[in-house]
């Protein structure tokens, strides 16, 4: 039996339990310690650039484009990470971009212009591509393994992860410079990657059945021919749907709250923690609803919730009804791109999730722009809206393709 038909009868309803492997165990809390690994890291380059900004002398905009050294590296590095991953191993490749990823971020605070820091952005956005594809490949395998739709568990670290490191980094920043909050992040996450490596690399990643042929070259190394390329494209534009609304919320939810509905800045800064909060606990909650609604119904009911919270919290003339209207975007938002990644990777492998986060990493960088081009043509609330429609659009994509991608698990 495929795999995609396994997932999908374990979605149906209850089964008999199925004994869990002590080593597919140790397998997923080694994985979501990476997943959470990958937020706590980000989220504390994050919360120095200001301090980075001063350091390097950078203006505005040579600050923006040194920033693209991560958006760079990272879109870069994802669709090699995919062919990396089938010939090395999603484990190998996962643990080497941790470690990557937690030596680079203790480069920034060396640079002192605004080249040097958009070149060793590169190094670290190239390890931050590399541990997203890797850990979502080993994460699909250890999926169909478990018989569970566990993938938003992992999505729910990752979120965890950057609340974390973005809260622990807003304590310190006033107490310790950028250089040794970096280094300091730099030694947790050599030892998390140590730790966790230990068990990725003593356990190979279990060995997902056969791929029906339609879905699949059988390779493993890109997205496949005909309907399988097609499909993972789709799922890709999901995940582009969902990420470009985290994007927008992420810069411009702040400034909507303070500068169109007069909230204080305080209140204003809550805007996010709110989206963020509910997106994590939706991830929290994502396995009990893909196994009650099934995929499909998850990706439907998502987008519509984020479609009609997003109008709330957009055009809502109150702080508290926009804030509900955040909350309510979060969690339906919450599951729509573990989903999308995890079917791409269900139909084609590494590559699959290579190509699906590729759309969706081009999503979170669209977002931002977008929203400020069209708030300077109409307004911010109405360039808000946009999040709504694509949310919308996510969702009419996952019904009108329901068939298809029935058939492709067949």
């Amino acid at each position: 039996m495929p795999t995609l038909n396994k997932i999908r009868t374990a979605i149906r309803g209850p089964q008999d339990p199925i004994p869990v492997d002590p080593a597919l165990r140790s397998l997923r809390t080694a994985l979501t310690l990476f997943f959470a690994l990958d937020g706590l890291l980000f989220a504390g380059w994050v919360v120095r650039i200001p301090a980075i900004k001063e350091q390097t002398g950078a203006s505005a905009g040579a600050l923006g484009l040194a920033l693209l050294g991560v958006s760079a590296g990272a879109v870069a590095t994802m669709t090699v990470t995919g062919r990396l991953c089938h010939k090395f191993g999603s484990h190998p490749v996962t643990v080497a971009a941790g470690v990557l990823m937690s030596l680079g971020i203790a480069l920034p605070p060396l640079t002192h212009s605004a080249l040097s820091l958009g070149l060793v952005l590169l190094v670290f956005g190239a390890a931050y591509g590399g541990i997203n594809v890797a850990m979502n490949s080993a994460a699909v395998d250890l999926v169909a393994a478990l018989h569970r739709p566990v993938m938003p568990s992992f999505h729910a670290a990752f979120s965890l992860g950057g609340m974390l490191g973005a809260g622990l980094g807003g304590l310190v920043a006033g107490h310790l410079s950028a250089t040794s909050h970096l280094l300091i992040l730099t030694v947790v996450g050599l030892i998390l990657s140590a730790a966790a490596g230990r068990t990725l690399l003593a356990h190979p990643a279990p060995r997902p059945e056969p791929r029906t042929p339609a879905a699949t070259t059988g390779t493993g190394t890109g997205t496949g021919t005909g309907r399988g390329r097609r499909l993972v494209v789709v799922f890709g534009l999901i995940a582009l749907c969902d990420a470009y609304g985290e994007g927008a919320l992420a810069d411009w939810g702040a400034l909507h709250l303070h500068q169109d509905l007069g909230a204080r800045a305080g209140l204003a800064a809550v805007g996010y923690s709110v989206f963020a909060l509910t997106m994590t606990l939706g991830r929290l909650s994502g396995t009990v609803l893909l196994e009650r609604l099934g995929q499909t119904r998850t990706l439907v009911a998502g987008g519509a919730a984020a479609a009609f919270g997003m109008l709330l919290g957009s055009l809502a003339p109150t702080v508290w009804a926009a804030l509900l209207g955040f909350a309510v975007t979060g969690f339906g938002l919450a599951n729509i791109f573990p989903v999308a990644i995890g079917r791409a990777g269900e139909l084609a492998g590494p590559g699959g999730v290579a190509t699906a986060s590729t759309f969706g990493y081009g999503g979170m960088l669209l977002g931002p722009p977008a929203i400020g081009f069209l708030a300077e043509t109409w307004s911010l609330p109405l360039a808000l809206t946009t999040v709504a429609a694509l949310a919308a659009m996510a969702a009419a994509i996952a019904y009108g393709t329901r068939n298809v991608v029935r058939a492709a698990a067949r």
